[in-house]
């Protein structure tokens, strides 16, 4: 029923695929994108030349007015071979716009006393073809530049940006392929033993990423979802197969050790591990839904396909994973690794693990408030933390980055300005071309906004788009304070005076302006929903109000440690040489959030299956403080093997060349690292053994909360301790009576 299930979805999804639904940025710049789309309007991706004067022959010239005119006049001579080598190749380019030509089109265009032009046009044809289209220009130019080696001439813009970026990101994939699919089956067979038992976790995550991208290839139909979700519906596919297997078919193989037989390990491991999985993946679930509330397209499709492989991977865990192995029986162990097998098939608690523990039910109150200090430590340099965008998000020794900057550098504002789409009525009137001529000469008067500033028909004339130059670099906080004195002040006392017209700004600047306002006011809605549904879900499953409030507590210490090394990492610029890439000062607005959603979510799975454990012994009979060190030795191997796997793939992302990607791959790698150590080792077993049996406190007005079923109780096969439930004093927590759920 499985494989018909995912064959089905499958099907399904082929028959669906198809043109989706378009993501738009939020804002001002989400609206300007809309009304182009609605228009049928496609902007074409834009390109530079910069044309320059060598920096030794700058400095040279300086002082000498001869020489300088000299440069110019090369400039000057080089510039018009490069608007007339474009001009010929009107396949490859149009809309140029270039200086010298007349004094209207050289405004904005040189810079330096004339040592320095830009000439700007747009990729011609179709814009699918523009990364291949923009060869031709490259060629042009690169034999101009040839010709003339006294000169710098070099081009960059949006299609050969691209084209640099699609290359290093097909590379940085092949790269992680190459090592992440190998890593992963070498660490499954050392964790496993097992040649067949290694290739479960396998099955169980690739049948659950085909069936939800399949799926979400239907939803893509009705919701935003942007191509790079299939990536992320990987990741968490593979990262929570891989722990649901581990979760199962460890507990499957001790109850085996215990003496019963295949059918009675299978009932034990569903009653048991299932039940983990089971509130595992919900929290997981909840945990990822509050992307949703950002109210940004790129984070629906993102949200609806994480939950989507999440859910698939919980169904195949409580189905398909219990029959297949019921179905293998004692065949999962076959092909038995040296030394390997032998662990795997007699699965021991850790004496690591339980010894750690118990020196710390010993000594809570020291031991807990050493780690705890110390990860507050860790994470005081979040409280610093600084959110902005790197002018490009490549590796700064590319050529075309070193381009860019150096046009930014001489030509601020350039080649990226704020594009004001005007629509409504009033578009070809006498006002708007008095309102027009009024923008016009306040940017001549320089301050916020340059000239020249352009105005364009589009759509026939159903749309003008007002191109803006802005003060600053673009990314700096002198252009946003530019945005937004165009938005609020500029625009309305200018083309928004023009009865029937109304306008929306986008742009680069506007875009990431208006995602960074979104997240800032959103973020502390999303960290409130997600704790408040973590904290009911947890209450239910563990009927306690003590267990959730530990375990979000224990979370935020895990992501607050995260936080702070990134911040010290990235933004502070530490391990550049390392790491590879070059600080910009802040962090990637979209990567705290996302982090936190994703490391809330995959470290319950680990305080879960612990906890879950240290339940079923606590009921069973055992005293609070035996349950801890038992249950936290009894989860150790299982833990360590999911999260070394873990950190292992997440710490390839930290190869990678993109800035933002590295930045999640050093975020989620170090909080699983603390989680699955210090948290799990030293504090979590301390809180718990503070609390001693008001850890599983449930007042009386809420024993009607639903999810009892959901509660891990004890088995038969766990002896109960001669301190038992009748020696509890009266107000204490009351232990369930153990169920016969197996044989």
């Amino acid at each position: 029923m499985w494989l018909a299930f995912m064959v089905a979805a499958f099907i399904a999804g082929q028959f669906a695929s198809g043109p989706g639904v378009p993501q738009y940025d939020p804002g001002q710049a989400g609206r300007a994108e809309q009304v182009l789309t609605n228009l049928g309007v496609v902007t074409p991706p834009a390109e530079s030349v910069l044309i320059e004067a060598r920096t030794d022959e700058k400095q040279l010239t300086s002082d000498a007015a001869a020489g300088l005119r000299h440069a110019a006049a090369e400039v000057k001579r080089v510039t018009l071979q490069v608007e007339a080598a474009l001009a010929a190749l009107p396949q490859a380019a149009d809309h140029i716009r270039a200086p010298f030509l007349s004094a209207a089109s050289s405004r904005g265009l040189v810079a330096g006393h004339g040592t320095a032009a830009l000439i700007t046009f747009n990729v011609a044809g179709p814009n699918a073809d523009a990364d291949t289209t923009v060869l031709t220009d490259l060629a042009v130019v690169r034999k101009i530049q040839a010709a003339h080696p006294d000169l710098l001439v070099r081009e960059a813009g949006s299609a050969s940006t691209d084209r640099v970026a699609n290359a290093l990101l097909g590379r940085d994939f092949r790269q992680s392929e190459w090592t992440s699919v190998p890593m992963t089956l070498i660490l499954l067979l050392a964790v496993f033993g097992a040649l067949i038992a290694a290739g479960i976790p396998v099955l169980l995550a690739g049948t659950a990423v085909v069936t939800a991208v399949s799926l979400l290839g239907i939803a893509g139909q009705w919701l935003p979802v942007g191509s790079g979700t299939s990536e992320l519906v990987l990741v968490i596919g593979m990262a929570v197969g891989v722990d649901y297997s581990l979760f199962y078919l460890r507990r499957e193989r001790e109850e085996r050790m215990n003496g019963h037989d295949e059918q009675a390990v299978v009932a034990i491991a569903a009653a048991t591990s299932g039940r983990a999985i089971l509130v595992s993946g919900l929290t997981v679930m909840v945990s990822l839904a509050g992307l949703f509330l950002t109210g940004i397209d790129i984070f629906t499709g993102i949200a609806f396909g994480t939950i989507m492989v999440v859910g698939v991977a919980v169904l195949g865990s409580l189905f398909f994973l219990p029959a297949l192995l019921s179905w293998l029986g004692q065949w999962a162990d076959r092909g038995q690794l040296p030394y390997l097998g032998r662990r795997l098939t007699h699965p021991r608690p850790s004496r690591l693990w339980a010894g750690l523990a118990g020196k710390v039910v010993r000594r809570p109150l020291l031991l807990g408030g050493i780690a705890t200090a110390a990860l507050l430590v860790l994470a005081a340099p979040a409280l610093g933390m600084r959110i902005g965008n790197p002018s490009i998000d490549l590796p700064s020794n590319l050529g075309v980055v070193r381009v860019l900057a150096d046009i930014q550098h001489e030509f601020p504002g350039k080649p990226a300005p704020a594009d004001v789409v005007v629509s409504g009525s009033g578009l070809q009137s006498q006002a708007m071309r008095t309102e027009l001529a009024a923008l016009r000469t306040d940017a001549a008067r320089g301050g916020a906004i340059h000239g020249p500033v352009t105005a364009t028909a589009v759509a026939g004339g159903r749309a003008l788009v007002v191109e803006v130059p802005l003060a600053g670099s673009g990314t700096s906080k002198v252009s946003d304070s530019a945005l937004l004195t165009l938005e609020n002040r500029i625009l309305p006392s200018t083309i928004g005076k023009v009865p029937g017209a109304s306008f929306a700004v986008t742009g680069n600047t506007a875009s990431s302006y208006d995602l960074r306002s979104l997240l800032d006011s959103r973020t502390p809605l999303v960290f409130g929903v997600v704790a408040l549904l973590a904290f009911v879900l947890l209450m239910c499953a563990f009927r306690s109000i003590t267990i959730p409030v530990v375990s979000i507590l224990l979370n935020l210490l895990s992501v607050g440690g995260a936080y702070g090394l990134v911040t010290l990492i990235f933004q502070d610029g530490h391990l550049e040489g390392v790491l590879g890439f070059t600080s910009f000062g802040a962090l990637v607005p979209w990567v705290p959030l996302f982090t936190f959603v994703m490391l809330f979510g995959l470290s319950m799975d680990y305080h879960v299956f612990i906890l879950s454990r240290i339940r079923e012994l606590w009921t069973g009979g055992a005293s609070a403080r035996d349950a801890i060190i038992d249950g936290v030795g009894r989860s150790a191997g299982v833990v360590t093997s999911a999260a070394i796997i873990m950190v292992a793939v997440f710490s390839i992302f930290a190869t990678l060349s993109m800035i933002d990607v590295k930045m999640l791959g050093v975020g989620l790698a170090a909080a699983v690292l603390i989680d699955a150590t210090v948290v799990r080792g030293v504090v979590l077993p301390a809180a718990l053994s503070l609390l001693g049996e008001r850890a599983w406190y449930l007042p009386a007005w809420l024993r009607w909360l639903p999810g009892r079923s959901l509660a891990c109780e004890s088995v038969p096969a766990v002896p109960a301790s001669p301190a038992g439930p009748a020696g509890r004093r009266r107000g204490r927590p009351v232990r369930p009576a153990p169920t016969a759920t197996t044989p």
